[in-house]
């Protein structure tokens, strides 16, 4: 029943080997980060996971302070709740700022059908991989004469090369087929054509991987049409952004997704890409299975995956028997109930 759902090999491609106990950097986040991060730490101490818990506090205050950086630099794994952006105005985007401070070049997002947990479509199996440093999310904005904003779009050879290698060698991690290049070359020739023109030099080295270039607007039209029909995709930064989030939606929404920012040397950041719901705060209703599902990636990333496995087959069977489910699966329990149905599954293991 699990296989189809399995994030095993999810974060395989830098497996690390820990000690028997490790320390991991925890950000709970905003809004309903604090309720779900809760949630997490309950749920990983019922399937007795050997790690411990380096909460640290980030917010559009503290922003990434030598805290979070020493925190990250010296445990090397992070468990990130959704942290608030202002939008058209105030401070750069938080998670944009960790992504750049340690190099996470590339974004891992699995979006599969979950089994008892009914969509428009039965048969999704994708990865998005996203370039994550560059693009239009370079931050290169101004203002050259009033009533006129420009931002500036960074392709770099080497990025491309870095996030395209990596989606190859995922590929080929995971027994995956194909690789589709997502772009739009057709307007933006130096860009994206910069872009496209490196995944097609790389794709000559993993002769075994079909490779396929796709324009974004029919990407995102195939992907209605037949899901089915997409395996791996790598993409820039804006349009990873946006045809993951479709890609979510497809299983369920971002509640059912989870993520995972891949840096070098090991370092990685996995977090919820859901937003903050403020309107729910606090009220106990809140769903962290994304945040779950994320941890998952990280236990496997870890090599903890028998603790990894264990507490996967006790979030699915959850869901799939809706009896402890979350308004936004269609159910009417709360934060702790999930979270205790949760743990029990795992308890009677």
């Amino acid at each position: 029943m699990f296989s189809r759902v399995s994030l095993k090999n999810i974060g395989s491609l830098l497996h690390r080997q820990y000690s028997s106990t490790t320390r991991v950097t925890l950000i709970p986040g905003d809004g309903i980060g604090p309720e779900i991060a809760d949630s997490v730490k309950k749920i990983f101490s019922a399937a007795k996971v050997p790690i411990e818990w380096d909460t640290v506090n980030v917010n559009a205050q503290t922003g990434v302070s030598d805290e979070i950086i020493d925190s990250i630099r010296k445990n090397k794994v992070g468990l990130k709740g959704p942290l608030a952006t202002p939008i058209g105005t105030g401070h750069q985007s938080l998670n944009l700022a960790l992504r750049k401070t340690f190099n996470l070049y590339a974004n891992v997002r699995p979006c599969v059908s979950i089994p008892g947990f009914k969509t428009r479509y039965d048969d999704v199996n994708t990865v998005v991989i996203r370039e994550n440093t560059e693009g239009e999310y370079s931050g290169i904005e101004n203002q050259p004469v009033k009533g006129v904003a420009q931002s500036i779009k960074i392709i770099t050879k080497e990025a491309s090369a870095r996030v395209a290698n990596y989606a190859f060698q995922y590929a080929l991690a995971n027994g995956r087929k194909k690789v589709t290049c997502v772009h739009k070359a057709n307007i933006m020739k130096q860009s994206d054509g910069m872009f496209v023109k490196t995944c097609r030099e790389v794709s000559t080295r993993y002769p075994s991987i079909q490779y396929e270039e796709m324009i974004v607007d029919n990407n995102c039209m195939q992907l209605v049409m037949s899901p089915s029909k997409l395996d791996v995709m790598v993409l820039p930064n804006l349009y990873g952004d946006i045809v993951s989030d479709l890609c979510a939606g497809l299983i369920g929404g971002l509640g059912l997704t989870p993520s995972g920012n891949i840096g070098e040397n090991g370092t990685a950041i996995f977090e919820a890409v859901h937003g903050t719901a403020p309107d729910i705060a606090g009220k106990g209703l809140a769903n962290p299975s994304a945040l779950l599902l994320s941890g998952i990636m990280m236990l496997r990333h870890m090599g903890l995956t028998t603790h990894a496995d264990n507490i996967e087959k006790a979030v699915l069977t959850t869901i799939a028997e809706g009896k402890a489910t979350t308004k936004d699966l269609g159910g009417n329990a709360g934060t702790q109930a999930y979270t205790d149905a949760v743990c029990a599954k795992l308890l009677n293991q």
